[in-house]
């Protein structure tokens, strides 16, 4: 092992390089045609340093480092990404084969930085790795390296098939890792791979236990490589951890063996004499995974890296948002526990405090600029009277709906600074209900993905488990709502863009009947099948904001076709009654509940959901094991036309001057990220023929499958969310979880409920969606809510990654200290000082509520009295009597409100005069912040 440099003085082992312009996701190109996409900083942003894909390689996302530090103060909120996948470094590339850090990461006061090179003639890439400990204590650092080297336990199912030491198992001794994914004659059926690793303290699961049990050597599992190094650092001290990765082509019968004996024979070279071109002699004295000959006795030490301090996260407001539903919010406000400015300023310091920075969630793209006057706006429309189940809620919009205050993107670049001048017309029934338009949600560019929401802007990281993804294409809406930085968010399905997210972030969504909500300005996918609608923690909240968004739009055909405003009920909170399962019959296809997922063997999430048909049958009613399958849609004809054109022009008839004018000149952007940037040819608009054969389609579609239903009569079919875990974040290909249930809506157009029923053994939100009949939302809605008020609290699940803030509102703007508040109280009215005998006293008593507190730690309420004015002829008997419930608590306090009764003896000397007594008071709340 080379000396690792320690002192106050000492540096990070990589050169940071100054900021330069980035491209997009960089590709390398290597001499064998191998084309090398490396995640940094340029556009998705996801800037891991892990690769996103090699040509020929089943690589879904390896190279990057979970990093765990041992003794992490509670007080520094790094913490919370203890162990997940590291990100942040600013990477930027150097246009030729290299990839450098600008800003190093901190984790529990360990800067960690990566430089990355793309070895052309060699055909790999190079990693090094360093961990500078910039804290006073001696610190543990356990570095797990690697990723998804291969899909299922089938066909992609990759092997080992050699090691340093010259057998296929992997131990402590091994320098080196061939794998491929043989077929059954044993030729590679994708480009073999070798790992580089030096050495290690063991394997791991890197998807799943990155610190713990060994790597599986069989099932899906045995896909996920993890190379573990354990360092110790003393204050001051740098070490680095140097790997390769080679990549090869794919085999042919006629070159079968060629590639993976060129990529072990490179392999085998890295390890005995590894490329350190380009590397600092001070870089190479801190490699610990590598014996290299280095003179580091008298090398140089280039300072420590410098970190920002790890402030807690805090804020201004005294309201606790964290988990609150719409109608507990709105009860708080109408009860006078709580403003709709004070519940926006918290979730404003959330997105502050998670959604920014290297560890941020990128939920949002844009935040409102005028967020706390809508909320003041709000209030005062409370205080004049007004009601409302969504008065001063705030919501974030999937930023495919058009907004008139703020830019509209579609998650791309191409759309930058683009305002429309109107609003959506479900984001204008929004504002008419009085909700808080707090920002645009981040997505998937174009709505284009399922699997990952990752835009121009960043990408969207899971709720529950930072490193992986937050499914799309409503990622960053659903994220934002499971995060606590918004009440209810907006989305839309064209297919499972609704009920993906919503599940991985344990939400209710409705994807409702086509046509009974608006899709006017929203920025179509497939228009004709998009649907726009809501996002939120409870079925109840879904009644609420269905009863503002849904209706006919003489803009949208769907909802003129479809009668929408005479198909929807009244009052969407109607349908909410616990009853509503008794007696119904719920189907189910078993072969949607049972097998493998398509990439893998079970991991527990179909018993998972399964254990939940009991639940259904709790509330009353009977499961029908269904034994026909639903019918395909029926015959069209020929459907000519395209719809992406057609919705896209229908889009720009609602605008002056929109930015472009075909689907092609979007596609075709340099703005565009290059894995979906297209050259596609300007396509004719739909005829009227056109447009009537897709509706007409999708009508006998929803007639086949009420005809199925009612002949096996049922009164609604159940299928599963997800049918796996969700996985890590940074691959080209889908590893995100397994959707393949076979579930009817999107194609047919159905109402389908989407309600969270928990967890799977490995702690991934889970859900069953309730599909109906045409127009049957309103029914799913109340099944939806019969099986959540059976479940209790078992159904939404929070997550932890974003904990709840410290309450730090003070005089001094610190934690800590004390906390005024003003109330002028007047005591009685003129009338009560008649009749007043001269010189006798008299007790006023008068009460009130102080006011909401909130802290972290222990909290003491006092009274003074610094002054009273006396507006009339009075005396003052007796000093003021304070009698206040609770006086003090003890531990974190979220949202006490302290009653207080004041009592004083006041004399009038003056029966001639009237007048009233007033009084001002401070109140003092003093906090000890743990």
């Amino acid at each position: 092992m080379q000396r690792s440099f320690s002192a106050l003085a000492m540096a990070g082992a990589v050169t940071l390089l100054a900021a330069a312009p980035a491209g997009a996701v960089n590709t390398v190109t290597t001499a064998n045609g191998a084309n090398w996409q490396i995640h940094d900083a340029a556009p998705p942003i996801l800037d891991s340093g892990s690769i996103r894909a090699i040509t020929d390689n089943a690589f879904y996302g390896f190279g990057g480092i979970r990093v765990n530090v041992a003794g992490i103060p509670a007080s520094d909120p790094t913490g919370r990404l203890n162990g997940e996948l590291m990100r942040g470094f600013g990477l930027t590339y150097d246009g030729d084969e290299s990839f450098a850090t600008t800003t190093p990461v901190g984790l529990g006061g360990v800067a960690i930085s990566r430089t990355i090179k793309v070895s052309k003639p060699g055909n790999w890439t190079r990693w090094l790795d360093t961990f500078a400990n910039t804290t006073g204590r001696a610190v543990t650092v356990d570095v797990t390296f690697g990723g998804s080297a291969g899909q299922n336990s089938g066909s992609n199912q990759s092997r080992v098939t050699g090691t340093s030491s010259g057998d296929t198992a992997i131990d402590n001794t091994d320098r080196w890792v061939a794998i491929n994914s043989p077929n059954a004659s044993g030729m590679s059926t994708r480009g073999p791979s070798a790992v580089v690793i030096g050495s290690t303290t063991g394997t791991s699961n890197f998807q799943r236990d990155p610190f713990g049990a060994p790597l599986p050597t069989s099932g899906l599992e045995a896909n996920f490589y993890g190379y573990r190094n354990t360092l110790t650092l003393a204050p001051g001290e740098t070490e680095s951890l140097l790997r390769f990765v080679v990549a090869g082509r794919t085999e042919t019968a006629q070159t079968s063996g060629a590639q993976t004996a060129t990529v072990t024979t490179a392999a085998t070279g890295l390890a005995g004499a590894p490329d350190l071109a380009g590397l600092s002699a001070s870089a190479l004295c801190t490699v610990t995974n590598f014996q290299l000959a280095q003179d580091c006795a008298t090398t140089p030490v280039p300072p420590l890296p410098t970190l920002p301090e790890a402030k807690p996260k805090t804020t201004s407001a005294g309201y606790d948002v964290v988990d609150k539903s719409i109608t507990q919010l709105v009860a708080d406000m109408e009860s006078g526990l709580t403003t709709s400015q004070e519940i926006t300023r918290a979730y404003l310091d959330r997105i502050e405090a998670y959604d920014k920075g290297q560890f941020g969630f990128h939920a949002f793209i844009t935040v409102a600029k005028d967020a706390m006057e809508q909320a003041a706006a709000a209030d005062a429309k409370r205080a004049a009277g007004v009601k409302g189940d969504l008065l001063g809620v705030p919501v974030v919009i999937k930023d495919l709906y058009d907004t008139k205050d703020m830019p509209t993107t579609d998650g791309s670049l191409a759309f930058e600074g683009w305002q429309p001048k109107r609003d959506a017309f479900q984001v204008a029934k929004l504002r008419e209900a009085g909700a808080i338009i707090l920002g645009k949600g981040n997505m998937s560019e174009f709505a284009n993905s399922g699997s990952y929401s990752e835009s121009g802007y960043g990408m969207v990281w899971n709720a529950f488990k930072p490193s992986k993804t937050s499914l799309g294409s409503s990622g960053g809406s659903a994220v934002a709502v499971a995060t606590s930085m918004a009440a209810f968010g907006m989305g839309s399905q064209t297919g499972v863009s609704l009920y993906a997210p919503s599940t991985g972030a344990s939400l209710v969504t409705l994807r409702g009947t086509d046509g009974i909500a608006s899709g006017a300005g929203v920025m179509p996918l497939t228009w004709l099948q998009d649907f726009a609608g809501p996002m939120a923690r409870t079925t109840s909240d879904i009644a609420r904001i269905l009863n503002a968004t849904t209706g006919t739009d003489p803009d949208d055909l769907f909802t003129l076709h479809n009668n929408a405003g005479a198909k929807r009920p009244a009052d969407y909170k109607t349908a909410l009654d616990a009853n509503a399962l008794k007696g119904k019959r719920i189907g189910y296809l078993p072969a949607a509940f049972t097998g493998s997922p398509s990439y893998g063997q079970s991991d527990g999430t179909m018993e998972a959901v399964t254990a939940r048909f009991a639940d259904i049958q709790a509330a009353g009613a009977t499961m029908v094991e269904l034994t026909t399958n639903p019918p395909s849609g029926p015959a069209t004809g020929t459907l000519t036309g395209n719809r992406t054109e057609e919705g896209w022009q229908q889009y720009f008839d609602l605008h002056e001057n929109p930015p472009y004018t075909t689907a092609s000149g979007i596609l075709s952007s340099p703005k565009v990220l290059p894995y979906n940037r297209q050259t596609v040819p300007v396509r004719p608009r739909m005829t009227a023929e056109d447009i009537q054969k897709v509706l007409t389609a999708r009508d006998g579609y929803k007639d086949r499958i009420k005809a199925w239903m009612d002949e096996n009569n049922v009164d609604a079919v159940v299928y599963p969310g997800f049918r796996s875990d969700v996985y890590d974040n940074d691959g080209a290909q889908t590893l995100s979880s397994d959707r393949n249930s076979g579930v009817l809506t999107s194609n047919v157009g159905l109402p389908t409920l989407v309600l969270p029923v928990g967890a799977n053994p490995h702690g991934d939100p889970i859900s069953i969606q309730f599909v109906g009949r045409a127009f049957d939302d309103a029914k799913m809605l109340g099944f939806g809510y019969a099986l959540e008020r059976q479940l209790g609290g078992a159904g939404h699940i929070a997550p932890t990654t974003a904990p709840r803030l410290t309450f730090a509102k003070d005089t001094t703007g610190t934690v800590g200290g004390t906390v005024p508040a003003t109330l002028n109280l007047t005591l009685g009215e003129p009338a009560k000082f008649q009749p007043f005998i001269p010189g006798v006293e008299q007790e006023y008593t008068a009460s009130t509520t102080a006011g909401v507190i909130s802290t972290a730690g222990e909290a003491t309420l006092t009274v003074s009295e610094p002054g009273h004015l006396a507006n009339g002829p009075f005396s003052l008997a007796e000093p003021l009597r304070v009698e206040t419930t609770p006086a003090s608590w003890t531990g974190p306090v979220s949202n006490a409100s302290v009653d207080i009764t004041f009592k004083q003896l006041i004399k009038r000397t003056d029966p001639l005069r009237t007048g009233t007594y007033s009084k001002t008071l401070t109140f003092t709340l003093s906090t000890t912040t743990p």
